[in-house]
């Protein structure tokens, strides 16, 4: 019987450090780590971790949104985790599914968290069609755009469109677009 940690930021400039420490406080005996949107349901590193679990372990988790972004998605992977016979621990609320009462708040605040999120997302977009109606909203910048030199000198040295992307950690759309539009 393990203790299996699972930590994850959703951008590569943010750190893991603080819910590292967490873990470890909590005897975690291996910590699968990752940099990656929660939205993202193919996240590597939670497959490696879900493959990885026997019988008897324990998932712990430093907050519910380290792990999954939706109510639909968290409920999931509890299944898995039960069917398995692995029990579930969020450290920032002491929720433990190896105990009813356990289940029973991870369902609620599974479905109280998907209803923030979808409320905030509701006030992003409100506030951007705010700021757009009065001329403040550009968008967001480009980011592939802004890598058209090296994408095209990359493309020149002969590398292909997938390892360009790669490397640029951009889309493959991105890079075909920006090939397109040199040809033009």
């Amino acid at each position: 019987m393990a203790i299996i940690g699972y930590a994850r930021v959703s951008t590569e400039g943010q750190e893991l450090t603080a819910q590292l420490e967490q873990l470890n406080s909590a005897g975690v005996d291996k910590v699968f780590k990752e940099k990656a949107s929660g939205v993202k349901q193919d996240r590597p590193q939670l497959a490696a971790m879900l493959d990885h679990l026997r019988e008897g372990d324990t998932v712990i988790v430093c907050k519910l949104d380290r792990i999954a972004r939706s109510t639909k998605h968290l409920l999931e992977i509890v299944e898995t985790l039960e069917g398995r016979k692995v029990s579930f621990k969020v450290l920032n609320i002491n929720l433990d599914t190896s105990t009813p009462t356990g289940k029973l708040m991870l369902s609620m605040l599974a479905s109280i968290a998907q209803f923030e999120r979808e409320m905030m997302l509701e006030r992003q977009r409100e506030g951007i069609r705010l700021a757009k109606d009065a001329g403040r909203y550009q968008g967001r910048k480009a980011t592939a755009r802004a890598l058209s030199d090296k994408v095209l000198d990359m493309l020149a040295q002969g590398k292909t469109k997938q390892a360009v992307a790669d490397e640029l950690e951009i889309g493959i759309a991105s890079v075909y677009r920006i090939a397109k539009a040199a040809k033009q």
